[in-house]
């Protein structure tokens, strides 16, 4: 599509988990022009480091030269397959997964360019849950304690976070720990390559860093949990960012890298799931944007504080200024589908969707949508990657119940369908029990393709899904970040409205379906309930560990 050179235009990029992507939008009307994408070399790396040493179980990890080769690769393409000259871009900014973190150097080397053989050197990836154990001790000693920050964390921090990692790198890894100079998310990292400035943005900072009033958590707490992390925080940056923000200004070599012109503006790092906010023009109180593809995020604005159990955090204008911001989330959803697809499918049924011209999910589908609410006779718990919200436990294991003889793929398929949904059923009535309404149910993420999921979603949850205008919601909502960063709109918000999409009420709940739903999630709950203490599940783990070391 060749543009109109009149026109300004800013850059989005969204550093996945196995790719990165570029969108060139114009500032005007958040028409999207062009986009391209980039797949990470080394993908997720969770088996072995590329110089084959061994990683332990539910390790994952990535390499930083991959993000770079998304702004060389991915950044000129999407300008030339746009049309736009790089002199009419004002802007870029850029949105990563989180809590997705790095040791580096003061200068932002990271640590494993200087010591590709040691695990603890590589940036570890948000779904790296080894550290579980770390967080456990964290909660603990913070229950103990009567930390004020813990209830804003829904009374529990995760093992994905920056705390837990940190820990497990100084209790496993020590040198390297003391090498790290800098603790910095992908997040920051990225725009520190783009500006040559370090920054640190307010919201892995409040979410992913316990950033909570003004303050991280007190040096005395830390060094309870280990004398040596009593200094942790000064590998954080105490200087914080809002988002929107101008970061720096594009150097030289950035300039180089992505064919932009050098001296634009570069907005503040951002997160994947909180910067679709603005995407789907959903910045407003009681607007909750579920980002759904390999895991689902659930951010929402709001005016109220509460302390809602379970939560991934609150955190003071942590999605837009001027507004609590909540993050909820599902640490499996699109990943449990793929499993199911990749490991449990004959092959019989892979050469029957060949023969139609199909993917194995769109042939599972369209068996499964065949099916009346129930007849499968089957209840899951889409704990197959553990729970982020509500229980914060990630040694938790997926579960099953009901398979029979006769229990076909497509059942299993449709189960775990609904169990996603009934795990986002909890989140919701978990927020509206805590005070904090849930007003309109936005979905974005590459999982709104499956038309017959979203019904799924619509009659569990008894309410229309809302879904954003975009298929690539993270870069454009950076991409609106980035024209606030360079002064095309006073705030986040009249960027929002003027940029961003969405289509009210898509998906409209069937009540006969609804009704037969709520038997079914009736039975969730107590499956939900009977395990959420983790006792055999985590026994079960340690064997599986044990068997594996």
């Amino acid at each position: 599509m060749n543009a109109n050179h009149s026109d300004r235009y800013v850059v989005g990029v969204d550093f996945g988990t196995l790719s990165g992507r570029a969108v060139v939008v114009r500032v005007s009307d958040g028409a999207e022009l062009g986009s391209a994408v980039h797949e990470y070399a080394h993908g997720v790396i969770d088996t072995e480091l590329p110089s084959g040493v061994r990683l332990g179980p539910d390790w994952a990890l990535q390499a930083p030269a991959d993000w770079i080769d998304v702004l060389r690769v991915a950044v000129p393409k999407a300008l030339a397959v746009a049309g736009v000259s790089p002199s009419d871009v004002i802007g870029i900014g850029t949105d990563f997964t989180a809590c997705t973190v790095l040791p580096a150097t003061a200068d932002g080397t990271p640590l494993c360019e200087q010591y590709p053989d040691r695990p603890h050197a590589w940036p570890k990836l948000w779904k790296h849950h080894a550290a579980q154990s770390h967080a456990d001790r964290i909660n603990a000693l913070a229950a103990r304690r009567g930390e004020s920050w813990l209830p804003r964390y829904g009374g529990k921090i995760s093992s994905e976070w920056e705390f837990a990692k940190g820990l497990q790198v100084l209790e496993e890894d020590p040198e390297i720990y003391h090498l790290a100079e800098r603790w910095i998310e992908a997040a920051d990292w990225i725009v520190w390559q783009l500006t040559g400035v370090e920054t640190r943005n307010i919201c892995t900072a409040g979410y992913k860093g316990i950033y909570q009033d003004g303050r991280y958590p007190d040096p005395g707490f830390l060094a309870e949990l280990h004398p040596d992390f009593a200094g942790f925080t000064a590998k954080l940056g105490q200087e914080l960012s809002p988002l929107g923000g101008l970061a720096g200004r594009l150097t030289a070599k950035a300039a180089e890298w992505t064919r932009l012109p050098e001296g634009i503006a570069v907005a503040v790092g951002n997160v994947d799931a909180h910067v679709t906010a603005a995407a789907a023009d959903a910045v407003r109180p009681g607007q909750m944007v579920a980002i759904m593809g390999t895991s689902t995020c659930h951010i929402m604005p709001s005016d109220r504080l509460a302390e809602v159990p379970g939560m991934c955090g609150v955190v003071r204008d942590g999605i837009v200024p001027g507004l609590w911001g909540y993050e909820a989330g599902q640490s499996g959803v699109g990943d449990i589908f793929a499993w199911f697809v990749e490991t449990s499918v004959p092959a019989a049924y892979a050469e029957r969707a060949a023969e139609l011209g199909v993917s194995v999910h769109d042939y599972l589908t369209s068996l499964a949508e065949r099916q009346r609410v129930g007849a499968h006779g089957l209840v899951a718990l889409d704990w197959h990657n553990g729970n982020r919200s509500i229980l914060v436990d990630h040694d938790l294991s997926g579960v099953i119940v009901g398979q029979t003889l006769a229990t076909r793929p497509e059942d299993v398929y449709r189960a775990l369908i609904e169990a996603t949904a009934f795990g986002a059923r909890v989140i919701v009535e978990t927020f509206e029990e805590a005070g904090v309404p849930v007003e309109e149910f936005i979905v974005a993420g590459g999982l709104l393709k499956n038309r017959f999921l979203m019904q799924v979603y619509a009659d569990v949850l008894r309410r229309p899904l809302s879904v954003i205008g975009s298929a690539q919601g993270p870069a454009l909502g950076s991409a609106i970040h980035a024209a606030v960063a360079a002064g095309a709109y006073p705030d986040i918000t009249a960027a929002a409205a003027a940029m961003g999409k969405r289509t009210a009420g898509a998906y409209q709940p069937d009540p006969a379906r609804a009704d037969a739903y709520d038997r079914l999630y009736a039975e969730y709950r107590r499956l939900h309930d009977h395990f959420a203490d983790g006792a055999m599940l985590h026994r079960l783990r340690a064997i599986r560990n044990e068997a594996v070391a």
